[in-house]
């Protein structure tokens, strides 16, 4: 018999269902909001709602985003002729934050995964091809994850989008910084190598 009522057990449940919070985490949460001022986990409550109905994709490039098309693609100083190709809206928060990339984005939706069910036209390549044919784009940089799937979508979007006048490049793979080779698997350390560049 469990020592928690039923709301309180209910809402860790729901919680331990969000990314990064698990079943400890979950629980301190729940009985910190059912313990909190009403008002404080009301407005909480209002906040997430209002969020969630705000905030949608970029009809561009699948940001998250209030208005459409979203601030960076609205944006004239940015460079419209290169494309970072990212899995998902939230790996275009992680560039941004790094503040070292100024082109335009585009977020898949997901990466190729038949073992999952997930093909090429399950995914936002279309709207890819569609950016392609009617925008001013040099250079597509494919920045998907280093997994099975992530090479394979990488490589299937490359032969797909060839084009003569084109460029499709990819995230170079290395070492973390501040580790040392110790640390390194043989893949990393391979594409680290691969991926080296002059010094002068």
């Amino acid at each position: 018999m469990s020592v928690l009522p039923e709301p309180i057990a209910a809402l860790i449940s729901g919680l331990a269902k969000l990314p990064g919070i698990g079943p400890r985490s979950a629980e301190r949460i729940a009985l910190h909001l059912v313990q909190a001022e009403a008002g404080a986990v009301k407005q909480l409550a209002e906040t997430i709602l209002n969020a969630r109905e705000r905030v949608r994709f970029c009809e561009l490039c699948g940001a998250l985003t209030e208005k459409s098309p979203c601030a960076i693609c609205a944006d004239p100083r940015r460079d419209a002729s290169l494309v970072c190709v990212v899995e998902r809206p939230v790996d275009i928060i992680s560039f941004e934050k790094s503040g070292t990339f100024r082109g335009h984005y585009h977020a898949l939706g997901g990466k190729i995964s038949p073992l999952n069910g997930i093909q090429p036209e399950d995914l936002r390549v279309g709207e890819l091809e569609r950016r392609l044919a009617h925008g001013p784009i040099k250079e597509i940089v494919m920045a998907l994850g280093t997994d099975v799937e992530g090479d394979a979508t990488s490589y299937y979007l490359a032969k797909r989008l060839a084009r003569p006048d084109l460029k499709i490049t990819r995230l170079a793979h290395g070492l973390p910084a501040g580790t040392g080779l110790e640390f390194a698997d043989e893949l990393t350390l391979s594409r680290a190598l691969e991926g080296r560049r002059e010094l002068l």
